[in-house]
């Protein structure tokens, strides 16, 4: 069963951080805000462009906090000395000669541009382009051809820039868009230009991201940048049309993840998943799948060559071909109608054509041994019934006694995951090497539409206050565990080790109230935009909150139109080993569920607001529930079965007092007593070998031996009723057990073998059913041929003595009985219905050309419905209908627009020179074309195939940024080797306090770069240096003048035990589904997965695997068809064996496994036009239909095949005898007890128990009561006689 809920983000925290002046600060790389005293020029008088002449020169002015403003100076270009001409060169090597910056100027975008470098470095084109853009409006010695200042403002009797106009023509603007539009953000499993761009889409989006105006106090250019590419009446004006390095460049590669359209890339070894596709035939207007067109044309000709049979058998009627056949006339008489076409009322003078005249056969020698051992058991049972009835009940009962053992598993992953699953094993790996997946507490708040208009918008300001209130009943609730206090700070994710990892929008205001009453509603909207790039809105993780996992209900970006706020609480998770590890979890998420239940939903609800919520432990907690909320109803269902069951074994006597007397109450309560022993008996016996019981068990098994049992009460109780009165009791017992002793002995030996053999399959909750079963059936079975045979024989006892049914010490008058006797026996009612009216009916010629048709057109049909039919399991389903979470999961296929998590792991990563591993995972420059990273990337490009929303966060990428001497902010050392952290952080630089600025402390003036360029080997570290930095790499705190610090968004990503060999034993890349509403979608994502991992694996030589925290539930649908398919052909298979070595007759074997085999095919194809799916509980169910199935054919088989007489007249007798207690036993009861399931609470006991049960015992009856009898009338075995017939007569036909 599969139950599962789409979660956030994990790992998110960490890269956030580096957005306090990242994206923005891009956009003021040499200025800053400019202060509040400043005065605005009314407009500038326009400088003319000449080449070698600046438009702005030199720092004129400072702000409070030291940061600098450039001047208003058109002045001629400045010859640099040497050195500055060097450091010039380093970083902007296209400016030679005189520059229009001084050293003050360059150091500034130096100190700024190191921000943008771990975001681009790893595609050097983009980042080569994107500094070139800076670099020549800040030091082009020709500025004043392509910047115009257009407007200044006087600081301190100074002019300085208040806004430019910046011409690029529009081929260089959209080069330079292409060259960095892919270029991935790992972290975050997102693109840069997410932050460096506020998610432009286009080139002209990009630039006016970066060239707008800040207002005070907000990060941002201090003035307006516009980039005009039309230059109109501006003369003499040359926009920057710059040399763009595309970022296919061979000679500044980028990889294929950050540049896809790469011609290196296009040649990639693993294509993109490619979509199912099927046959299908078109015929004017009309489009029929292949399977379906064959199975119609297959139909129609089998139709077409039966009629002809039938013609042509008619015409050989009509000549008189039929008369060869006469000397057989004893042994099996032909078909002779009458004029009117009608079947003659005299059953004894009837014969019926066959397809195949044959002989009479001997029994097998198994039925001739049987035969005898029934006699000789009768006897002794009738002779000692309660010497036989205290034995048979001892071993059952000292079954029981195991039960004190008993105990119930409901762990979902104990249930339907195989002890040795693929799904099974990756999980235990990834939790042991790695981090448990953590758990999730969540509510969703939306507005509901009335009037069939949409949902109004939920982003206001009364229910963000609301919002805050729920928060504060949430952080105040403690609960108790094992005497200590718990809260949610106790138990939560906290990924920097300070603050929970809450996903809400109430994180756009840090969570606090107060900062929500001074920046109101319009702060979070505008967070909705500039998530990315702003400080201010950053969580208290120190992470971007991405509007789309906290709302819902929303087209596009339209984030103001959203109608629902979703709040995750991501909680620490445990591996489970004695089940108390997450004990104060679970008990915080109780207290958790009674408070939303209790004080929030009435607080929701009074704001006409709704709210569906959930906690990790709600699932299990319901089915908890639900396990018991439908006792009542199963038990009621009994109770009517039972009561059906007393009234159908009973007389049906002419006088109410005989009633008393001839009534079977206390057989049939004693036959539920045995049915129910032997149930327990088997769980008993189980329950003692340490095999725990399921759900399904108690739900299932007692239905089906129910099932046999009643019909092998009615059976034995028809059977000895049929004997004839003269006959003594013990004579009447053993003659009837002789007749019915072998067919319930084979049906029942089928039965067990069946499920026996099945319980060879992997998965626990089948297997464990299958085991359950086999036993419960076999001792249903000994007791049925012992002590309810001693049972019937003291209730004939009883009634002949004329004692009341159920009060055996009050007796009637003999002469009320006796005279009731004389006149009641013979055929019961049901009996003579099978004999006088349906059994006539079938036998008309029309009749059976109809059944025929209908029934093997209805299988046809079964098989083309049944490859429509759906793996999976509805989580609604399996849950009470009253259950909280129904609601829950309906809102998260609502609104949730992020999928699940997905993890791609590699195990033994070996990151040692002499290995290729480092470049076949890696998606940077000079990785590899096909690296695993890469192809990822590709296959987020098709996410409605490979179900991969976002390339991965990779650890491995960022951490060689983090290492690159370009990104020479982020890898830093002191000059004793210790670790140097950025200049943000401390102890570089001193937290201002109330200002949340840093000042420089000048305690890192003296770090320096990990490394020189000429210390890595192709722009990789050696084996050592891996060695040794990787840990400062985790360690380290990302912040703005380095992203890529890896603490907190990888500290789970990678197992460092035993890293020192060169071996990194996991690590995890980290990316999303997409968002997955419907199981099938869970099902073919995660075989997306897996065959991509397989691919990679086989392509790169390396261990590779997906996970996710549904793919251990989902697992069993990736199979559930060759489980199904391998269950229904052992238990067949099992059945025509047992039947074929216990009738020795391969004819009438054949004819009862293609019975079976018709009535599973139809019960899947009504599963399929009920919509119901496959699964588990569908598989047990399909395997517990063939068990019941064996009931309604072997019973009829057994008595045609006894019979004498020709075709036509044994089938009569096999429907008049077997057929009524089948009928009644089987069919009736069941239906009488599945109808109550109908009111159950629980939509899987409707489903799978109500809907299913009812349509076997229904197809069931259609085909062991019509169809069968049909079959057998034309085509049936010879008889089973006592004597061989003469020599003299022809040989039997071979069977």
């Amino acid at each position: 069963m599969s139950l599962v809920r789409r979660s956030p983000r994990r790992g998110v925290a960490g890269g956030g951080a580096a957005l306090a002046a990242v994206a923005v600060a891009l956009m003021q790389l040499f200025f800053l805000v400019p202060p509040t005293s400043a005065q605005q020029s009314n407009g500038t008088s326009r400088v003319v462009p000449t080449e070698g002449y600046c438009s702005m020169y030199g720092i004129c002015a400072h702000r409070s906090d030291g940061k600098v403003l450039n001047c208003w100076n058109a002045t001629k270009a400045v010859k640099p000395d040497t050195l500055f001409s060097t450091r010039i060169q380093s970083l902007c090597p296209t400016i030679t000669g005189d520059v229009c910056c001084t050293v003050d100027q360059f150091d500034t975008l130096h100190q700024q541009v190191q921000q943008a470098i771990p975001f681009l470095v790893g595609c050097p084109a983009c980042l080569r382009n994107f500094l070139n853009l800076f670099c020549e409006m800040s030091c082009s010695p020709n500025q004043s051809l392509f910047i115009n200042v257009t407007s200044v403002k006087q600081v301190n009797n100074t002019m300085t820039v208040n806004g430019i106009d910046y011409y690029v023509t529009s081929n260089y603007g959209e080069e330079l868009y292409n060259s960095c539009k892919d270029v991935k953000f790992g972290t975050l499993n997102t693109r840069a230009m997410d932050f460096l761009g506020g998610g432009a889409k286009t080139y002209k989006e990009w630039l006016a991201f970066l060239g707008r105006q800040a207002n005070l106090d907000q990060i941002g250019s201090p003035y307006l940048i516009t980039f005009p590419s039309d230059i109109g009446g501006s003369s003499g004006v040359k926009p920057l049309n710059a040399t763009i390095y595309s970022c296919g460049d061979p000679s500044l590669g980028c990889s294929c993840g950050d540049c896809p359209s790469s011609s290196v890339c296009t040649g990639s070894l693993l294509p993109l998943l490619n979509k199912e596709t099927s046959c299908s035939i078109k015929m004017g207007s009309l489009k029929a799948k292949c399977l379906d067109f064959s199975l119609v044309v297959v139909y129609l000709v089998l139709l077409c060559i039966f009629l002809l049979w039938a013609f042509l058998y008619r015409t050989r009627e009509r000549t008189g071909i039929s008369s060869q056949a006469k000397p057989l006339k004893n042994a099996e008489d032909m078909f002779q109608p009458s004029n009117n076409g009608k079947v003659p009322d005299n059953s004894e003078q009837m014969s019926e054509a066959s397809l195949f005249p044959v002989q009479s056969a001997h029994p097998s020698v198994i039925q001739t041994y049987m035969s005898t051992f029934f006699r000789k058991h009768g006897i002794f049972v009738t002779k000692h019934p309660l010497l036989v009835l205290s034995v048979s009940l001892l071993v059952p009962t000292l079954l029981c006694v195991g039960l004190i053992r008993f105990k119930v598993e409901t762990r979902p992953e104990k249930l339907w995951v195989s002890s040795g699953s693929q799904a099974a094993d990756e999980k235990q790996y990834f939790d042991s090497h790695l981090a448990p997946f953590y758990r999730i507490e969540q509510l969703v708040l939306a507005t509901s539409a009335f009037g069939g208009s949409e949902a109004p918008a939920i982003v206001n300001d009364n229910n963000m206050k609301l919002l805050f209130q729920i928060q504060k009943k949430i952080d105040d609730l403690r609960t108790n565990y094992s005497g200590s206090t718990v809260s949610l700070a106790d138990i939560c994710l906290k990924p920097l080790g300070t603050d929970c990892a809450t996903q809400s929008v109430l994180q756009y205001f840090q969570m606090d109230t107060k900062k929500y009453d001074d920046l109101s509603i319009d702060h979070a909207k505008f967070c909705f935009q500039h998530y990315t790039s702003e400080e201010k809105c950053l969580s208290t993780f120190q992470s971007p909150i991405d509007p789309s996992t906290i709302l819902g209900g929303f087209l596009g970006n339209n984030f103001t139109e959203a109608s629902a706020f979703v709040i995750t609480y991501p909680v620490n998770n445990k591996v489970e080993t004695t089940g108390q590890e997450n004990g104060k979890a679970v008990a915080w998420e109780r207290a958790y569920v009674n408070l939303v239940k209790e004080e929030i939903l009435p607080m929701v609800l009074a704001h006409n607001l709704t709210l569906s919520f959930s906690s990790e432990s709600s699932v299990q907690d319901e089915l908890y529930r639900e396990s018991t909320a439908d006792a009542i109803t199963v038990v009621i269902s009994y109770i009517v079965m039972f009561a059906y069951i007393s009234f159908t074994l009973g007389d049906r006597p002419s006088r109410l007092l005989s009633l008393f007397v001839s009534s079977k109450v206390l057989l049939g309560l004693s036959g539920v007593v045995l049915v129910m022993l032997s149930v327990l008996g088997s769980m008993g016996f189980f329950s003692a070998i340490g095999v725990k019981s399921t759900l399904i068990i108690m739900e299932v098994i007692p239905f089906l031996v129910l099932a046999v049992g009643v019909d092998n009460m009615c059976i034995l109780v028809h059977a000895v009723k049929r004997q004839p009165d003269g006959l003594d009791l013990e004579e009447r017992v053993s003659t009837a057990l002789v007749e019915v002793g072998p067919s319930i002995t084979l049906a029942s030996l089928a039965e067990v073998l069946a499920f026996a053999v099945s319980a060879i399959n992997p998965m626990p909750a089948t297997r464990v059913f299958s085991m359950f079963a086999a036993l419960a059936v076999l001792l249903d079975f000994l007791l049925q041929v012992s002590a309810f045979v001693a049972l019937i024989v003291l209730d004939f006892k009883r009634a002949q003595d004329g004692r009341i049914d159920c009060v055996p010490c009050v007796r009637l008058k003999s002469s009320t009985i006796a005279s009731d006797d004389r006149g009641h026996q013979g055929l019961s009612l049901l009996a003579r219905y099978m004999k006088d009216v349906h059994g006539p009916i079938l036998g008309y010629r029309a009749v059976k050309f109809i059944v025929i048709a209908v029934f093997v057109g209805f299988s046809f049909a079964s098989i083309a419905l049944s490859t429509r039919l759906q793996p999976g399991l509805e989580q609604q389903i399996v849950l009470p209908r009253d259950s909280y979470l129904q609601d829950y999961f309906d809102d998260l296929a609502t609104y949730m627009k992020v999928g699940p998590p997905l993890y791609f792991v590699v195990k033994n990563f070996n990151y040692s020179s002499a290995s290729e591993h480092t470049n076949q995972i890696c998606s940077i420059n000079q990785c590899n074309s096909n690296s695993l990273l890469n192809e990822i990337a590709k296959q987020s490009l098709s996410p409605e195939t490979s179900y991969i929303a976002k390339p991965a966060a990779s650890w491995l990428d960022d951490f060689l940024i983090w290492m690159s001497p370009e990104a020479f902010g982020c890898c830093r050392k002191f000059v004793d080797g210790r670790y140097c952290p950025p200049d943000d952080q401390p102890p570089c630089c001193q937290h201002v306090q109330d200002s949340g600025s840093c000042s420089a402390s000048g305690a890192c003036n003296n770090c320096t770069t990990c490394f020189l360029q000429s210390d890595l080997h192709n722009g990789r570290p050696s084996t050592t240096q891996f060695k040794e930095k990787l840990p400062w790499f985790l360690d380290a705190l990302p912040s703005s003048d380095c992203s890529k610090g890896g603490k907190g968004a990888y500290s789970t990503s990678l197992d460092l035990s035993g890293y020192q060999s060169g071996i990194i034993q996991a690590s995890a890349f980290r990316t999303y589904h997409t968002p997955l509403n419907k199981q099938s979608d869970y099902v073919k994502s995660m075989r997306a997965a897996r065959d991509f991992s397989s691919k990679m694996s086989k392509d790169l030589q390396m261990q590779i695997f997906p996970y996710s925290v549904f793919y251990i539930f989902f697992e069993q649908y990736l199979g559930v068809w060759k489980m199904a398919i391998m269950n229904i052909c052992v238990c067949l298979g099992t059945v025509f064996a047992v039947c074929f070595i216990v009738t020795s007759s391969l004819w009438a074997s054949t004819i009862i496994l293609i019975v079976l085999a018709m009535i599973v095919l139809d019960l899947m194809g009504v599963m399929a036009i009920l919509g119901i799916q496959l699964n588990a509980i569908a598989v047990v169910n399909l395997v517990m239909s063939i068990g019941i199935a064996v009931e309604f054919c072997v019973h009829i088989t057994h008595a045609f095949m006894i019979g004498i007489g020709n075709r036509e007249s044994r089938a009569r007798r096999a429907l008049s005898t077997m057929g009524a207690s089948v009928f009644s036993g089987i069919t009736l009861t069941k239906l009488v007890g599945v109808i109550v399931l109908h009111f159950a609470k629980s939509e899987v006991f409707v489903v799978y128990y109500f809907q299913m049960y009812l349509a076997l015992v229904l197809i069931g009856f259609l085909h062991g009561l019509i169809f069968l009898p049909v079959v057998l009338s034309l085509c049936g075995p010879p008889p089973k006689v006592a004597k061989p017939l003469e020599q003299s007569q022809p040989s039997a036909s071979s069977e």
